[in-house]
């Protein structure tokens, strides 16, 4: 069977292509020119031998045929690669990989790799974002009621819980662009890292190669990039899906039949919700997100067994790489893909809102009546205990019945013998208690209900969390230096390969998969 990965069913073509056999060759071939253009600049090799391999390199497409029959007789990749590719190169050939190890080239090749995969996922994360900042913009002024523990609390604005989302996705970002400087690094120094294959211009050699490939220098390395860099970047990934994860959660909760707040967009006519319920309108993308998330949270645990290393350098890391670099990559392109077109197409249903709202009465204005207590003179626990009683009485919570007064000397002692009726509204329910219109006359009870629902500064909070995205997202733009390009053969295959994809995207999901 094969995976996901391999049909092209999750993440972008982009992405993709990024994590290709010809593409990861091609990093390889890249750097072995960027280091053959600097030894012949400063005399290390013959100049004509650089041009020669500079000039090969800039051309390179990848002999996957070739390269197989040499790896499978040297039982090397890198050897393989940097044989076929010197072939090519006829004489000069024996100053390709002049003074580097397979480190130098592996790891090099593997920040250009991961540089332009975190480019693109920034790309990805903008868009979400201002995704998100837009629909605040559309439907953010739309009074609904708040939840905790998964009950009824104090009303807020939608546009308030996506700013919350908003802000967690604009941390994300932030520590992206803080990471990268240190998670993106390549090196020139040789088996152990001392730069002595490369002589006495060993130092400006590497600054010079890792410059020309756009890339970061690292103060000292031994014959490997050390993990704890690479590992920040799956820590990163993992705290990032667990966002979407939340934001997708959400969504899924609110789309709930009994909720109905929200809902995905669904194709009529065109998507199938169940193979057995036609009414079924299920968050399929939202669960998409949710069940890629606990992948890619896995995914930390190797990315740390990683940083372990014996001595100067082992080979631990390197297999489980291989799987865990694309895995992180495409999967997390593809959920921010989704939750972007999730948050651009969110049907916001606020009749559903404002029906949700008036189902807690005027419970939600507990708090208010408290503090209403506890100024005319109540001590807090005994406001408390008002409230709470008479709200329990309006939910139905038990039998009408007298409700022991707190802190009476005998327990089961009714609250001044006043019998509160089930499932009334909590201010008729207080106003019936004569210990609360003691304190707050029914007159003055009522007018809670003529209040507005208090949604606090849901509408300033929700517009300062806006400002401060926009600023991340502009001070963003042309922040990290040296781009990298994939290369030319590969984005063309690439393209070839996800030419079909925006046509099949919306209902390659087995529908099975939201069926029940």
């Amino acid at each position: 069977m094969t995976t996901p990965l391999d049909t092209g069913r999750y993440g972008s073509a982009e992405m993709r292509g990024l994590f290709t056999d010809p593409a990861r060759y091609a990093a390889f071939i890249r750097v072995e020119g960027a280091l053959a253009e600097v030894q012949g600049r400063h005399g290390v090799i013959p100049a004509a031998a650089a041009r020669a391999v500079a000039a090969q390199a800039a051309s390179y497409t990848p002999d996957l045929a070739a390269v197989a029959r040499i790896e499978e007789v040297s039982r090397h990749e890198v050897f393989a690669v940097v044989q076929e590719f010197a072939a090519r190169c006829g004489e000069h050939g024996r100053y390709v990989h002049f003074g580097a190890t397979s480190s130098d080239i592996l790891d090099t090749a593997l920040a250009l790799q991961l540089d332009a995969t975190i480019r693109l996922l920034r790309q990805r994360l903008t868009a979400l974002m201002t995704a998100l900042s837009e629909r605040v913009g559309v439907d953010g002024g739309h009074e609904m009621i708040g939840r905790t523990h998964g009950q009824h609390a104090q009303p807020i604005t939608f546009g308030f819980k996506l700013a919350v989302f908003l802000d967690q996705l604009t941390r994300c970002l932030e520590r992206l662009d803080e990471l990268r400087p240190r998670a993106v690094m390549g090196k020139m120094a040789g088996a152990v890292g001392t730069l002595a294959g490369l002589g006495p211009l060993g130092p400006r050699v590497q600054h010079d190669v890792l410059a020309l490939l756009g890339l970061p220098e690292p103060r000292i390395s031994a014959q490997a990039v050390a993990r704890d860099r690479v590992a920040e970047f799956f820590c990163w990934v993992a705290l990032t899906a667990s966002c979407l994860d939340n934001l997708a959660t959400e969504i899924r909760n609110l789309q709930r039949t009994e909720i109905g707040e929200v809902a995905e967009s669904f194709a009529e006519g065109d998507q199938i919700g169940s193979s057995a319920m036609p009414h079924k309108r299920n968050p399929v993308r939202c669960e998409r997100v949710g069940s890629l998330a606990r992948l890619l949270r896995s995914l930390v645990g190797p990315a740390l067994e990683n940083v372990v290393t014996w001595h100067e350098r082992d080979l631990a890391n390197s297999a489980n790489e291989r799987f865990t670099l694309p895995q992180a990559g495409i999967l997390l392109d593809e959920m921010l893909t989704v939750m972007t077109a999730v948050a651009a197409d969110l049907k916001v249903r606020p009749e559903r809102m404002a029906a949700n709202l008036e189902l807690s009465r005027t419970a939600s204005i507990s708090e208010a009546v408290l503090l209403a207590l506890v100024e005319s003179g109540a001590d807090r626990l005994t406001g408390y205990r008002m409230v709470q009683r008479a709200s329990a009485m309006a939910a139905g919570g038990g039998e009408a019945r007298g409700v022991e007064a707190p802190g009476a000397a005998g327990r089961g002692v009714p609250s001044g013998g006043a019998q509160v009726a089930v499932g009334r509204d909590v201010l008729r329910a207080l106003a019936d208690d004569p210990e609360v219109t003691a304190l707050i006359p029914a007159e003055e009870l009522a007018k809670f209900a003529a209040r507005p629902p208090d949604i606090g500064d849901s509408e300033a909070l929700t517009e300062q969390t806006l400002r401060h995205a926009a600023r991340a997202l502009r001070a963003g733009v042309g922040a990290v230096p040296g781009a990298v390009a994939v290369p030319g053969a590969v984005a063309e295959a690439a393209e070839a390969a996800g030419s079909d994809e925006a046509e099949n995207r919306e209902n390659r999901e087995n529908p099975e998969e939201g069926s029940r």
